[in-house]
C-alpha cells in the first residue's frame, strides 16, 4: 500500500535558506563537511545495492555520499519541505553527476509504498518538528522501512553547547537523546546502537524495526 498526501504544509518548522545552509553545516564541521557526511554514512553501515531515503535532506550533500557507498545499483532519494533546499540539491547532484532523486515532501507523510527502502536517515531535523509530528513522521519512517532495514537518526543534543552561529539558526530547541530513543520504540524501531557523533553536542541512534 502507498500512502502519500496531498498536504504541502507542515506544523514543523522549514528552513528555507538554502543559500546559507552550506555555510552553516561547514561552521559546524569546522570546514570539514564531506568527511562529516562520510562519517554519517558509515554509522547507517551502507552497503552496495541498498536504497536510502534522506528525510530533511536539506541541500543534498548527506544523500549525495550515500549515492557513493550504495554504488551504480543502489537507489537514494532525498526530501524536503523547502522548494529551496530540493532546488539547491538537485543543482549540485546534477554539477556532480551523482544520480539522486529529490523531491519536495512532508517528513510525516512520506510519497512512498510501504517496505520500500533498506536505510532511512534523518538528520538534523526531528528537532525542527512538534512532538505530535514528529512521532507521526517516525511512525511514516517505520512504514517505508523495509523489515531487515535500519534508521539513522542524528540531532542536537543540548543546544546550549552550539557556537554562537548555531545557536542564532537552531535557537528553537533540540532532541533529548532519550526522547529520540522513546519516539522510535513507540513507532515499532529498536535502537541497536546509539552515542555521540563527536561534532558539537551532535547524537545518534541507529534503530531497526523491532
Amino acid at each position: 500500500m502507498t500512502t502519500a498526501s496531498s498536504a504541502t504544509t507542515t506544523t514543523g518548522r522549514v528552513l528555507h535558506w538554502a543559500a546559507l545552509y552550506d555555510l552553516v553545516v561547514w561552521f559546524l564541521t569546522h570546514g570539514r563537511a564531506r568527511a562529516f557526511h562520510e562519517k554519517l554514512a558509515n554509522l547507517a553501515h551502507l552497503v552496495l545495492g541498498e536504497s536510502v531515503l534522506d528525510v530533511g535532506c536539506g541541500t543534498g550533500s548527506l544523500a549525495m555520499v550515500a549515492k557513493r557507498q550504495v554504488g551504480p545499483t543502489g537507489k537514494v532519494f532525498g526530501i524536503d519541505a523547502s522548494p529551496e533546499m530540493i532546488a539547491r540539491a538537485t543543482s549540485k547532484a546534477a554539477r556532480a553527476g551523482i544520480d539522486v532523486r529529490f523531491q519536495q515532501a512532508l517528513a510525516e507523510a512520506l510519497p512512498f509504498p510501504d517496505a520500500h527502502v533498506d536505510v532511512v536517515s534523518s538528520t538534523l531535523m526531528l528537532h525542527h518538528l512538534p512532538r505530535k509530528v514528529r512521532q507521526q513522521c517516525v511512525r511514516d519512517i517505520r512504514r517505508v522501512l523495509k523489515p531487515t532495514g535500519r534508521v539513522l537518526v542524528v540531532d542536537f543534543a543540548h543546544a546550549q553547547d552550539m557556537t554562537s552561529v548555531l545557536r542564532h539558526f537552531h535557537r528553537h530547541g533540540h532532541v533529548d537523546p532519550h526522547e529520540i530513543v522513546s519516539v522510535l520504540e513507540e513507532a515499532g524501531l529498536r535502537p541497536l546502537v546509539s552515542g555521540v557523533v563527536g561534532v558539537s553536542s551532535l547524537q545518534y541512534v541507529l534503530a531497526a524495526p523491532a
